[in-house]
């Protein structure tokens, strides 16, 4: 499918927050998915990520959150941009990234061709985190979470408020839950204490791990990238969109 892309300004509380927007080329009215990047930016593999999302039907866009510290980066993945990335992962606050996903929402709900009642987002690393809690904290359809770090932690992001895990309650979507089995920073007990969770307030949900998968087996600049089972989890998003916001 032919897309377009451009780059674009989103207002979050007074200030700006970049984003890249990727959309099928003609003028069919479409749903939405936000795409929550990792420490890295909205590097090249998030915006392939985002054309491709595009390309499957949907109105794709790939915010900035890191606007307020680090507006811009966009790191490599090696061991600088790992270390500057994890600076900036902890200067995250929930109330802030929650801002940004309605922010994101807002913005896609405004566009012209977006089915604004039709909007699912997903996210990888901590942007899988923050897919969980745009689905605990935003009326978003339909989420997938790809090795969402950090979600069963005693205490929310910046180290303060509730966790993300004790507003699991709150979903009123579809969510989708991927882990590697191998990831050393997501270990199993969070990945069960997850899965429990959403059993327990009834939430429509699936949780995959994939046993041969280790942190980051989406992204093929990574040398953790695990072919198979970035396959399967790309066909198992594709589905979930289809099925909640269709196309």
């Amino acid at each position: 499918m032919e897309i377009k892309t451009e780059r674009v300004r989103i207002n979050v509380e007074g200030k700006t927050m970049g984003g890249y927007l990727a959309r099928p080329a003609d003028s069919t009215a479409r749903p939405a998915v936000v795409v929550f990047m990792e420490i890295f930016g909205v590097n090249s593999h998030i915006r392939e990520v985002t054309e491709r999302v595009a390309r499957a039907g949907y109105v794709a866009l790939a915010p900035d959150f890191f606007h307020r510290t680090g507006p811009g980066i966009e790191y490599g993945y090696d061991e600088k941009g790992m270390t500057e990335g994890i600076k900036l992962l902890g200067m995250l606050k929930a109330d802030e990234m929650i801002a940004d996903a309605q922010a994101a929402l807002s913005f896609l709900k405004r566009q012209a061709g977006v089915e604004g009642a039709k909007i699912g987002a997903m996210g990888f690393c901590i942007g899988g985190h923050m897919t969980y809690l745009t689905a605990c904290e935003t009326d978003v359809k339909a989420t997938a979470s790809f090795y969402g770090g950090g979600i069963a932690a005693d205490k929310g992001l910046g180290g303060g408020g509730p966790s993300t895990l004790s507003r699991t309650h709150k979903i009123r979507g579809r969510i989708l839950c991927l882990f590697g089995a191998k990831d050393a920073h997501i270990p199993l007990s969070q990945v069960d204490a997850i899965r429990a969770e959403l059993e327990k307030h009834n939430i429509r949900h699936e949780v995959v791990v994939y046993p041969q998968a280790d942190h980051g087996f989406f992204c093929d600049q990574r040398g953790s990238y695990e072919k198979a089972a970035a396959e399967d989890a790309w066909a198992k998003a594709k589905k979930l969109f289809a099925e909640e916001l269709g196309k």
